[in-house]
């Protein structure tokens, strides 16, 4: 039940990160017939495919809830239980306006190919895909906390999911944009993507400090000032650890593509020898991207512990 569990919301973490973050990249990062056409970045298609599976992901993750509550097989949760759970339940609740924002995200990608009403149904999508990943909160430590705090904590949950998940789309809509065949890449294509990357160099900078500022207030709300020096000793507190070290990776390869390796893209193209520096750039953020996924795998199993490392 835990592997499923920690399964699911993986899943769920991803695919909700990689709709709000591709959807809010094509606004700031691309510009009119590249938002539509899909052949530079699969916009609509992306948001839709997310839709869908976040939905069912969703449901799968209130069926394994509800097993786990009551102590049973996923194959043998009943109607009953499952209707009291998610119409008595915050859990519950949020997980319907998940899946309405789901449906809203998934609509209003159908009119993302129109030129018309192509950043009107991008700014729709990110709204609606920024309330579906902050109903996740309410599965997560943020909604446990009691006390006057219990409302900051729960705030302070929602924007480090949205931060992370502004820093996650944008990786891989970059992925997709320079991972090319060499017969694709044209010189327009380079200079999309070095100016996707330059736009992504201010918007990181802010999605990087509310990251750190809420990563910093959720942990001392969670294990507090007394907590963090038994860090080491709980199975909590040891995966808490790998994800900070995995962040402080995530931080220094942006950093390097930011002060290093972007420039020297743009030199390498002035120069007409793109290769090696498109190369590095290339190797850079499939690292970054793979630990942001190393991360969210961390989240999703730190979400089933408490923070002396039992399950919950």
């Amino acid at each position: 039940m835990a592997i499923a569990t920690v399964a699911v919301r993986f899943g769920l973490y991803l695919v909700l990160m990689i709709q709000f973050g591709v959807a809010a990249f094509s606004l700031y990062g691309l510009r009119g017939a590249e938002r539509t056409s899909g052949r530079v970045l699969p916009s609509a298609s992306t948001i839709l495919a997310t839709a869908v599976g976040g939905a069912v992901l969703s449901l799968l993750s209130i069926i394994v809830l509800t097993a786990s509550m009551a102590g049973v097989a996923i194959t043998e949760v009943d109607r009953p239980t499952l209707a009291m759970l998610v119409g008595q339940t915050s859990v519950g609740v949020a997980f319907q306006v998940r899946v309405g924002a789901l449906l809203l995200a998934g609509a209003a990608s159908l009119f993302i190919r129109h030129s018309r009403y192509a950043g009107a149904a991008l700014g729709l999508v990110v709204v609606a895909a920024g309330i579906a990943i902050g109903t996740l909160a309410w599965s997560g430590h943020g909604a446990a906390t009691e006390g006057a705090l219990s409302r900051i904590h729960l705030a302070a949950d929602i924007i480090h999911l949205l931060a992370s998940a502004g820093w996650i789309g944008a990786l891989m809509a970059l992925l997709v944009l320079i991972f090319r065949s060499g017969r694709r890449i044209t010189e327009d294509q380079l200079r999309l993507s070095h100016r996707a990357l330059a736009s992504f160099a201010s918007t990181g900078t802010i999605l990087v400090a509310a990251l750190v500022a809420t990563g910093i207030g959720n942990m001392l709300a969670i294990v507090g000032l007394t907590g963090l020096v038994r860090l080491p000793f709980s199975l909590y507190g040891q995966l808490l650890v790998a994800k900070l070290l995995l962040f402080a990776v995530m931080l220094a390869l942006a950093a390097a593509n930011r002060f290093r390796l972007v420039p020297r893209f743009e030199t390498a193209m002035t120069a007409g020898d793109h290769r090696r520096a498109l190369g590095a750039l290339r190797r850079s953020l499939t690292v970054e991207a793979s630990c942001a996924i190393a991360i969210l795998a961390l989240v999703a199993w730190l979400g089933t512990l408490d923070p002396s490392g039992e399950t919950m």
